[in-house]
């Protein structure tokens, strides 16, 4: 069984749509950017180990930037959890950047990820903490009953 923990440093980003120009499709550079930067903090945690070839299970965290217009009670809210993030990006587009980034570095493809636990918090040091874990001890089993 394989477990990986890694943390994406800074505010969580979300898959963007492909664009159109001069006929072709094209990825945005923010996309690419962060895809990049997820390769480069999962290759670390990784070290030497090869991508799974078995079922997936992903835990993906994510703690978004206070506004700097929150008020003192409002801040306080959000570092407890009684206040949580309901702007963009959204969970799906957070799961799908992530995803999409570790295919070929963490496992053969995301179409392995069976189960996945996603949630979304403030935090003084904006990050995305992730987990990923594969055979039958899987987060689903944390998480997910």
């Amino acid at each position: 069984m394989m477990r990986i923990n890694f943390t994406i440093p800074g505010p969580p980003k979300g898959k963007a749509r492909a664009r159109t120009a001069g006929g072709h499709q094209y990825t945005p550079a923010p996309t690419v950017q962060y895809e990049n930067l997820v390769k480069m903090c999962c290759k670390g945690a990784m070290g030497a180990l090869s991508p799974s070839q078995d079922m997936i299970a992903i835990s993906i965290v994510a703690y978004f930037p206070i506004p700097k217009s929150a008020s003192k009670k409002k801040r306080g809210y959000m570092l407890v959890g009684n206040l949580r993030p309901t702007s963009k990006p959204d969970l799906d587009n957070i799961m799908k950047i992530i995803c999409d980034a570790l295919n070929q570095i963490a496992y053969r493809d995301d179409a392995q990820v069976v189960g996945g636990y996603l949630t979304k918090w403030y935090s003084d040091t904006p990050r995305v903490e992730v987990e990923i874990v594969d055979g039958l001890g899987s987060v689903v089993e944390d998480y997910g009953k």
